[in-house]
């Protein structure tokens, strides 16, 4: 029985070649445009995904807060509120999993008759682990080279490719503001931040050896920022209170006066990004999807072109035996095809046109089988959906009256 409604339903799209084509053409458009564009919103979602899995999880940053001396104001970094002792005390509260003082700036870099302009990161061990930055050769400093100042080096992916081309970097020195560094590991690579900054380009030394042989200090102990790791997502809103009240009491702040500090929620503006690219995302898939009703529409003023057009043979059926639920049936089952054929060319058009845009732009595109089965699934729907109301009318045809349709 299906065999041979099939077989009725290919003949008659068979019959007006041209027309099924440009019937079909409305589903083609809205798949392929729906395909394509949820293929760039997830892209989009990936690529900030991956930006935010190179900065860590559940981080805090800590900026120095804004001075305020003769009437002249400076706003965050301007004054050296943060001190090392800072950093040390709010390790130990609950729910703090990592802490690592910062004190940075740009240098610029020698080796050879080479020179680059580096971001020069001076930290502690902790700062790695937090960044979850993995040495992909050579080997870490530690604790000691901190306490002892050494001049040791870790540096990014861009400064080793710019500073040593394809030598390998470990055991060579470079120099820093006139010093000899050591170059004892090269990080892994981080790729841009969310600001669209290089991560990569940078070289990470001891604290105190940043604080003592390269930036200097205001004043012994002084860090521009903070690091401040969390336990858990869920512990982050209890920790940033805890690190407040704590900062506030070390730093002798009245009731009422204005914290010397900035604490910031790296995590919650990673997050934001990321609804960002998902609501784009969705959008994206929203607007291509007016395509597919226009479409589903289609389908439908030409199964009632048919309709009207079949009326003495949808009588003839009728007189000889046929069920209104057949003609019903065969007439959803004719839209269903002419959707799913469409719906079939619009997902290789909308994969050919994702990989053309990748190929073009380099833009990162994300083909998911989860978004090709949703094309899918609303074409067919949209071909029943819209094709349900011309198979009842002919099947609520009169047989007499349809016998006398000429």
């Amino acid at each position: 029985m299906l065999k041979a409604m099939l077989g009725e339903a290919w003949a008659a799209m068979g019959s007006n070649r041209l027309r099924t084509a440009l019937t079909m053409l409305g589903m083609v458009i809205g798949v392929g445009s729906v395909v394509l564009m949820m293929a760039i919103g997830q892209g989009a979602r990936y690529a900030v995904a991956q930006t935010i899995s190179t900065m860590g999880s559940n981080l805090y940053m800590l900026i120095s807060g804004s001075t305020n001396a003769g009437g002249l104001r400076s706003g965050g970094g301007g004054g050296p509120s943060l001190t090392v002792a800072d950093a040390e005390a709010i390790a130990e509260l609950a729910g703090v999993s990592r802490v690592a003082p910062l004190h940075y700036g740009r240098q610029q870099l020698v080796h050879g008759s080479s020179n680059w302009n580096a971001t020069i990161v001076g930290t502690t061990p902790a700062y790695l682990d937090a960044r979850a930055w993995t040495v992909t050769s050579g080997y870490p400093f530690s604790d000691s080279d901190v306490r002892s100042a050494t001049r040791v080096a870790l540096i990014g992916q861009t400064t080793a490719d710019n500073l040593f081309g394809a030598d390998d970097p470990i055991g060579k020195s470079i120099r820093i503001q006139q010093s000899p560094f050591l170059v004892i590991g090269v990080l892994g690579r981080k790729g841009q931040n969310l600001d669209g900054r290089d991560q990569d380009d940078t070289v990470v030394i001891p604290l105190t050896t940043a604080q003592r042989k390269v930036f200097g200090t205001p004043f012994p102990g002084s860090v521009r920022t903070v690091m401040v790791q969390a336990d858990s997502a869920e512990a982050m809103p209890a920790v940033e209170q805890r690190i407040i009240a704590l900062l506030r009491q070390r730093h002798r702040l009245r009731e009422g006066q204005d914290n010397d500090f900035y604490l910031r929620n790296l995590t919650a503006a990673a997050d934001s990004a990321a609804e960002t690219t998902r609501v784009m995302s969705l959008l994206l898939g929203a607007i291509a999807s007016v395509s597919l009703l226009v479409g589903g529409i289609g389908i439908m003023n030409i199964m009632l072109v048919s309709v009207t057009e079949r009326t003495r043979e949808i009588g003839i059926r009728m007189a000889i035996g046929a069920r209104q639920r057949d003609i019903l049936s065969q007439f959803l089952l004719e839209a269903l095809m002419i959707s799913v054929a469409g719906c079939l060319i619009g997902l290789l058009l909308g994969i050919a046109g994702a990989l053309l845009v990748n190929a073009i732009t380099n833009m990162v595109i994300v083909i998911s089988g989860g978004s090709v089965l949703v094309a899918f699934g609303v074409a067919a729907g949209i071909g029943v959906f819209f094709g349900l109301y011309p198979a009842r009318r002919a099947a609520a045809l009169d047989p007499i009256e349809a016998l006398r349709h000429q």
